[in-house]
């Protein structure tokens, strides 16, 4: 059986990273995108130790134009994607009014249209091929508004109903598509975004990314439609679906803000 071959953006570190690990632990070969080139090929030697191929991609995604140069430089090059896994994503927090604008559109342009138009750019050879696995990270933001993080959780609430509906367009094709919903992780991500000090972090606390990796990674080698890392955090993003709107809402904010 041929090797398969694994595009993951947001590889440079975080989940992405652990998950880059254990595909190539699995014998999958490696398209690796991120910003850092610099990161990207300490992440290449490392990950070549398995003997697999790693071609690595510096791109930053949320320049309108890079999902496509990524598609096309793919296609010259003959590499055909079995697996994609869209996971780069940001998010910035403090009051929608007072963010700069450029942080809001540029957690629209990575988290939703970059995502979107990748996996409209690689899907139709997978299902021409009548096999291909699809990963969306979202978040268990996906589930409630998100005071203080308010583009950041509306974009991971797209992320989540647009993955369950191409999941259900591609039912009979040979192409499944996961949503994978972490909760909050030790990575890069909270420092970012500001909200390393937040009660989410601090009180209720974070899963390590190797962990978040492993339980995405099983979810999209199982064809899952839907996985929530985390038995607390299922726990939580079901209980939404029951609670008042703006008890939910105030809960969300609440976790959000600073630790005392």
């Amino acid at each position: 059986m041929p090797a398969t071959t694994v595009l993951i953006t947001g590889a440079s570190g975080g989940i992405g990273y652990e998950l880059a690990k254990l595909f190539a632990r699995d014998r999958h070969n490696l398209v690796l995108v991120a910003r850092s080139a610099d990161k990207l090929a300490r992440v290449a030697t490392d990950l070549q130790a398995h003997g697999v191929t790693v071609n690595t991609i510096a791109l930053d995604l949320t320049d309108p134009p890079a999902p496509k140069f990524l598609f096309d430089q793919l296609q010259r090059e003959g590499i055909a994607i079995d697996m994609l896994i869209n996971n780069a994503g940001f998010g910035t927090f403090g009051e929608f009014a007072q963010l700069p604008e450029a942080e809001i559109l540029g957690q629209i342009d990575l988290n939703i249209r970059a995502l979107t138009e990748l996996t409209r750019l690689f899907l139709p050879p997978m299902i021409a091929r009548h096999s291909g696995r699809v990963m969306n990270v979202a978040s268990t933001a996906a589930f409630q508004p998100g005071p203080l993080m308010a583009v950041y959780y509306a974009t991971k609430a797209y992320v989540l109903s647009f993955s369950g509906a191409i999941a259900n367009e591609l039912a009979h094709s040979g192409v499944t598509v996961t949503c994978f919903c972490p909760g909050a992780t030790h990575t890069d991500f909270a420092q970012r975004a500001g909200i390393e000090n937040s009660r989410i972090f601090k009180t209720f606390g974070a899963m390590s990314a190797e962990k978040v990796a492993l339980d995405g990674y099983r979810a999209v080698m199982e064809r899952r439609t839907l996985a929530i890392s985390g038995a607390h955090n299922w726990i939580v993003a079901q209980s939404t679906r029951f609670a008042p709107r703006k008890l939910v809402t105030a809960i969300s904010r609440w976790i959000a803000e600073k630790a005392s």
